[in-house]
This record gives C-alpha cells, structure tokens and sequence, in this order.
C-alpha cells in the first residue's frame, strides 16, 4: 500500500438501496478517474453483494464490513453507548478479535471517507458508531477524516451533542441539507458546510449514462416505498391512486421503479389490479440497465434518490414524504435547489395534488451542482500543495 495511497470509504451500500449504491459508485467512478492505483476498501452493509453491484467500479477495489460489524457488535442501539464501543474496540482491537485484521488495516488509511445519505440519521441510532470509529482510527493513524453529502437530521433523542462532538473530530464536514448542517455547527456557519447529495458527483456530464434508452419509457411514473415512514401502505397506495386517477393517467401509462428490492413492490402490490398494463421496473434491471427516465415524464417518488435523478433528466413531479422530519427534509432539499417538484406531506391532503408542470432542474442548475460536488471531492482527494 505505500506509495500509492489507501482510501477507506465508508457507506450503506450491499443492503441494496439504490440511492446508496448510486453514492457509493458516484465515488468509486471519481477515484477510478483520479487514483487508479490507490488501494479502495469499501466499509458496507453487505460486502458479497457490493462486490457484485460495484466491484468493477475502481480496479484495486476491495469490500469489507468492519465499522458495520463494530456497530452490531455493541449490543445496544443507544448512539452513545454503541459510539463509546467502537472508540474502544478501534483503540483496543483485543475486544473485538474477530475482526482485529480489519481494525488494523484502518490504521492505514490516509482517507477514512464516510460517504453520503441518511443512514446517519436519528431513524438508525446505532449507525453513529460509524463515525466514532472513523474518527478513532484517524485519531491514532495520523491519517484524515471526512464525511460528505450527509443527512443528519432528525438526530435521535439526546445524540445531538453527540453528533458535534464527533463532527470535530473530522477534518471536512459537508452536509446535504442546512437542518442537518445545524446540528453540527452554529446555525450563521450551517451554509457554508451545506452542498449537496453526493450522487450529484456523478451528474457531472449529466444524467444519460444512468438512463434506459433500450423503449419509450412510460409517461407516469410511480417509486413507492414501505419503509422508514409514517403513512400505512393502504393509506400511500390511496393516496397514490387518487392522484393517477385526478391525472387522467391510464394504466397502461404508468411504470413503477423499485429502489429496494422487494420492498418497493409492497405497496404496488396493492395498486396493480387497478393499473392493468403498467410496467414494473425491479431493481436488478434498473442497475444494469438504467433507469427509464425522460424529460416528459410525470413522477410520483417517496423516494429522495429517483426525486434526484428524474429531476435531473427533467421530469416533473410531485414527491410524497412518508416521514414528516426525515423525508420532508430530503425533498424539500431538492426543491429548494431547483428541482421543479411540489410536495405532498400531509397524509390527509384533499384534493389530490395537481398534475406537476414544472420541468425538474435546468442544465445550468444541474452542473453547478454538480460542479460543486467535484470540487469538494477534488479538495479531499487532490489536495493542493497546502492540502
């Protein structure tokens, strides 16, 4: 590893999500680009199968779960007794001999990167370990920290001096939205530390290398999720319906995009005797394949990520937030930098939301976005003379 660089990066890629490992490959493709020699370890949920979604990304590309491991390993869910867990298991790798080999190898790294999302967020408290132990491992190694594109709010019950103590420690800290952004510093600071989702790094030349250009994709669009929200699966599959209905849109107009695999056909399943002739999208073709996105599509997304991307392709939209702190914070992120999108996050909204107009972020948006996603990966990974 001497002389050509280590960079350990840190994310919730291999659940899947295809917001997380959109981030993940995001990054992997810059280094690839960047430090094609340098040894990569990717820190994940499940290595086996980030190795198969990305391990062509980056040529010395390795996967491990060692922080994630750490994290399970406390036998708690309290951010600050697992925080506290890890700090001593990366301080003392005899606690946790099983994975002694991978706390070693962070001793390494000259970058220990946790990358984007909101996996740190208060939904997930255990998920603060990741930071403790990357903080830790730099601590002794001498190497740096960094988080970026992080979604930090809403912190769980009693973690927020938590959050800032951990934040110090690191030494670049990029937020995707100013509520996470104050969490961890002064609220007349949270600007200056706030950019933008990491998967606008890989948006850089646009949005056509994720795109499906095989058909025509459908005219309405549908991402619909069960998990980490607040509203029933009846009550969004309603919701949903109601607004297909209030469009006009037939059924045989409609494709449905799964961003979790299996999980994302929940709540279809509850619609599809009501869409005959709609186009189901599983996650395993939209991977290979591309996304089916174009600018004269009409998007219904509870999820941030397919808000993102069809915005970007200039697609309209309305995005459903299934979460009142969580999921409002994340749209309206994207809203307020252009997006295009309206909102619906009252459960009980009536009438339906009117049928979106506005057409997702212009081209200039888009790049400066993009373009300032970049410069912060450049400023970590290549460091001017200064660093």
């Amino acid at each position: 590893m001497a002389g050509r660089g280590c960079f350990y990066l840190v994310s919730a890629a291999g659940y899947p999500n295809y917001g997380d490992e959109l981030v993940t490959a995001a990054w992997l493709h810059f280094l690839a680009k960047v430090a094609p020699d340098a040894d990569v370890w990717l820190d994940c949920q499940d290595p086996g199968t980030a190795q198969l979604l990305l391990g062509r990304t980056h040529p010395r590309l390795r996967v491990v779960d060692t922080l994630w491991r750490l994290c399970r390993r406390a036998g708690s869910e309290e951010p600050w007794e697992v925080a506290a867990w890890v700090r001593r298991a990366v301080g003392d790798p005899g606690l946790a001999p099983r994975w002694a080999a991978g706390i070693e190898l962070l001793g390494h790294a000259d970058v220990v990167h946790v990358l984007g999302g909101g996996y740190l967020a208060g939904l997930w408290p255990a998920h603060l370990g990741l930071l403790a132990g990357a903080a830790e491992a730099v601590g002794r190694s001498g190497g740096r920290a960094v988080m970026t594109g992080q979604g930090l709010h809403p912190a769980a019950p009693g973690a927020a001096p938590l959050l800032r103590a951990l934040a110090d420690r690191f030494d670049l800290v990029d937020l995707r939205d100013e509520p996470s952004a104050r969490l961890v510093r002064e609220p007349e600071q949270a600007a200056a530390h706030t950019s933008a989702d990491d998967s606008f790094l890989i948006l850089r030349d646009g949005v056509e290398a994720l795109v499906d250009r095989s058909h025509q994709p459908p005219e309405f669009m549908l991402c619909l999720q069960p998990d980490a929200g607040q509203i029933s699966k009846p009550a969004l599959a309603g919701r949903v319906l109601a607004m297909l209905r209030a469009w006009r849109a037939r059924p045989d107009q409609v494709g449905v995009v799964e961003g979790i695999p299996g999980a994302d056909r929940e709540v279809y399943a509850l619609l599809e005797h009501e869409l005959p002739g709609a186009r189901f999208y599983p996650f395993a073709h939209t991977w290979q394949h591309g996304l089916p996105l174009g600018g004269h599509q009409k998007w219904i997304s509870t999820r941030f990520h397919l808000h993102l991307l069809a915005a970007a392709a200039g697609a309209a939209g309305v995005a459903v937030s299934v979460h009142d702190e969580y999921y409002s914070v994340k749209h309206r992120s994207l809203i307020e930098a252009g997006s295009g999108w309206t909102i619906s996050d009252d459960a009980d909204r009536t009438p339906p939301m009117p049928e979106p107009s506005l057409a997702g972020f212009g081209p200039e948006t888009l790049r400066r976005l993009a373009e300032r996603k970049t410069a912060i990966a450049r400023r970590i990974y290549l460091p001017g003379p200064t660093g």
